[in-house]
């Protein structure tokens, strides 16, 4: 991974995000790009009307209400600012556009988030996003959605609360699905660069599939060592978070999602709950 991308606001879990994901940056000597996405200051900026429905219901003027707000110039410069002060604080120089070295890279985009996600999205490695904190946080769900359904890329989800630092110790949920195998492969160079990492299954492997000895030969390969995790499948949420935990791990990295429709794989089943109610970073890549 050598380019990072993290929209950017003047809050405080923005904040807390771009702390986390400099900190990985510079364990993977990677960039790091921030970018403002704002309404246009003089029309009405809409959602496309498929993600708007798809993902905000039936009708889309819930959604589009969310992205409504005028463009403000203020809030503009003080998320330009936060972002430069983090960046020298991590010792970053100010870039125009990425290099062979790392810098940080401040880019302000005009439209919604879903159209401009879709076009600059692609074109980094990861994307860094703060978990919505509650039903409510229809700004913070929206770039979360953008990013994991329109960019094709793996994406980090924090906790709104923040993480110090993630990469070092990894978790990977294993359920023999070419979902979690190209997460895991996504996520090569956090991987390589990790301490420790381990493979967790929960129940019989009786899919067909890669076993997790297979993705243990697999890893073994790209010279990363690991230890296994197995658990009996029957509360499989409950039993990833303890996992997580017993594991000291500090990101986990897992599969979206296992069922056939896109909505149905957002909102409902373990993916869901790992991205919208487990308080810990997680790496999900749908494509």
């Amino acid at each position: 991974m050598k380019l990072i991308l993290v929209p950017v606001a003047d809050r405080p879990e923005c904040a807390r995000a771009l702390r986390t994901a400099f900190a990985l940056s510079k364990r993977l000597e990677a960039s790091l790009t921030g970018c403002h996405i704002r309404a246009h200051s003089d029309s009405k900026v809409t959602l496309s009307s498929e993600f708007s429905a798809q993902y905000f219901g039936a009708s889309s003027r819930s959604a589009d209400h969310i992205w409504s707000q005028k463009a403000n110039n203020e809030t503009s410069i003080a998320a330009r600012k936060l972002f430069e002060t983090i960046a020298k604080a991590n010792d970053y120089s100010i870039a125009r556009h990425p290099r062979a070295t790392a810098a940080a890279i401040w880019q302000e985009k005009v439209g919604a988030p879903d159209k401009v996600l879709r076009i600059v999205g692609p074109v980094n490695d990861l994307i860094i996003v703060t978990r919505p904190s509650s039903k409510r946080s229809e700004v913070a769900r929206l770039f979360m959605l953008s990013s994991l359904m329109e960019t094709g890329r793996p994406v980090m989800v924090l906790p709104k609360t923040g993480a110090a630092k993630v990469g070092k110790n990894v978790c990977i949920a294993w359920n023999q699905s070419i979902e979690a195998a190209r997460a895991v492969t996504s996520a090569m160079s956090i991987l390589q660069a990790a301490d420790n990492v381990t493979i967790v299954s929960c129940g019989p492997e009786n899919l067909v599939g890669p076993k997790t000895q297979h993705l243990v030969n697999y890893l073994s390969g790209w010279g990363i060592k690991t230890q296994k995790i197995k658990t009996r499948g029957k509360q499989v949420n409950d039993e990833l978070m303890d996992s997580y935990y017993e594991s000291q791990s500090d990101l986990l990295i897992m599969g979206a999602y296992s069922r056939s429709r896109w909505r149905e794989r957002v909102f409902g089943g373990t993916s869901q709950y790992m991205m919208a109610m487990a308080k810990i970073p997680v790496l999900l890549l749908h494509s």
